[in-house]
């Protein structure tokens, strides 16, 4: 099957045949008639099949021209990165037409978004957090809203947007029609899916969630993170085979150590992206790998669900995640839309269990590679247990030097000093003094 069988105006097929797509990948091609004949939408598909095309398709396609102000297409998503790619990808689709799209997330100015949206929009693409806040403020009214599209639902849940997540679905006109797209369903969303959706179509492309059939896995033990770092480092010096890396650390606080400590060695061809980064530098870390700036991206799990950075050559996890089906979203990132990737573990010695589950979660054994003859195996038990280098190791930082002297606890003058002079009598007495010494 391909697209020219879809039924598409002209202006989307000459979008589709500008951005290089000719037949549509399985979920696509199921979710099309179904989201067209107006049905709710459960669509779970592993993740690089290319769900935001297959529920865009539709959407565009039956989006008629309107000058109303407020949108009548809304989609959420859970991070800002996937905001800004859902609205480049809908711009995309929309080359030869005359839609209104834009993209709101937090972080950034509330008042210059109220203004964008005043301005009228006939698509939505939002965060869950600001989206609230922007409909609470007056600014956006969620009464013109027909179609409804809830994109990584489960990493909402998980970031805490539920509370967010159940208001705006009860702010929003009952007649609707309501998607929801995943790679993976917890028993959560499923009560979510109860109380909003009006008998929905379920879409489940196979292994639900796991996208194992075209990234080969591989595993090395080290005894311990310091040799995991020795073992990463080396990993990385083969440039012609670690084309475009994706390294997952296991928080923000480990990003920033390997990025440090790779730094001398690999300089600019080193991005970091994590939580803690301005807007700014996530985007332009995100744009560095994908254009080739840079060759190794660091990050912790937030670039893990949704974000397109094609052509990732590898995927490297540094240490494994608590929650199995996270190491799947990570490993996704390479191997997407048909395209092989490879995906290599470095787990220490403590982290057996979570190996255990995650094979038991796939139902396939990772296999495991000997470590390299010129590896350097540490004693050390842990290189984020190393002391920070205070101020005074840095010639540019130096301690602060207080001023020498009393400042302002300062010995007061003998006449200054207050003493105990008898008591509230003691005016009464110093006059009977006085008046006994003049009569005599």
């Amino acid at each position: 099957m391909n697209f020219q069988e879809f039924n598409l105006t002209t202006p989307l097929q000459n979008a589709i045949q500008d951005m290089g797509f000719s037949q549509p990948t399985a979920i696509q091609e199921k979710a099309f008639p179904i989201i067209m004949s107006g049905k709710d939408v459960v669509g779970i598909a592993q993740t690089g099949t290319g769900k935001t095309l297959a529920y865009l398709l539709p959407l565009i396609r039956q989006l008629k021209y309107s000058e109303q102000r407020h949108p009548r297409i809304l989609i959420m998503v859970p991070t800002r990165e996937l905001v800004m790619q859902v609205v480049e990808e809908a711009k995309k689709l929309t080359t030869y037409m005359n839609v209104r799209i834009d993209g709101v997330y937090g972080g950034t100015n509330i008042n210059t978004q109220s203004q964008r949206i005043y301005q009228g929009l006939d698509i939505l693409v939002a965060t869950p957090g600001r989206l609230f806040d922007l409909s609470m403020k007056g600014t956006l009214r969620l009464k013109s809203i027909q179609k409804l599209v809830i994109d990584e639902v489960d990493e909402m849940l998980t970031l805490g947007f539920r509370h967010q997540l159940v208001n705006i679905l009860e702010l929003l006109p009952p007649k609707r029609q309501t998607l929801m797209f995943s790679a993976t369903l917890a028993d959560e969303v499923e009560s979510i899916i109860k109380d909003f959706f009006r008998a929905p179509q379920w879409i489940d492309i196979h292994y639900r969630g796991t996208p194992i059939s075209r990234i080969k896995q591989l595993l090395y033990k080290a005894p311990n993170f310091a040799t995991q770092f020795n073992l990463l480092s080396l990993l990385l010096e083969e440039d012609e085979v670690f084309e475009k890396v994706l390294v997952f650390a296991p928080s923000r606080k480990a990003a920033d150590k390997i990025f440090n400590k790779l730094t001398p060695k690999y300089g600019d061809e080193l991005g970091l992206i994590h939580s803690n980064k301005s807007q700014n530098q996530r985007f332009g870390a995100l744009e560095d790998l994908k254009n080739g700036t840079t060759r190794i991206l660091i990050s912790t799990d937030l670039v893990a669900r949704g974000v397109d950075i094609f052509e990732v050559s590898h995927v490297i996890n540094f240490g494994l995640p608590d929650i199995p089906g996270a190491y799947i979203h990570r490993i996704g990132r390479t191997g997407r839309v048909d395209r092989d990737g490879i995906a290599i573990t470095l787990m220490a010695e403590h982290e057996e269990n979570k190996r255990l589950a995650i094979e038991s979660y796939m139902q396939k054994a990772i296999p495991q590679e000997p470590l390299p003859e010129d590896l350097i195996i540490s004693k050390a038990e842990d290189i984020w247990d190393e002391p920070t280098p205070s101020a005074g190791d840095k010639p540019y930082l130096k301690p602060l030097k207080l001023p020498q002297g009393g400042g302002a606890f300062h010995t007061k003058k003998k006449e200054n000093l207050k003493t105990n002079q008898g008591g509230p009598g003691r005016k009464k007495r110093v006059a009977l003094k006085k008046r006994q010494k003049r009569r005599k």
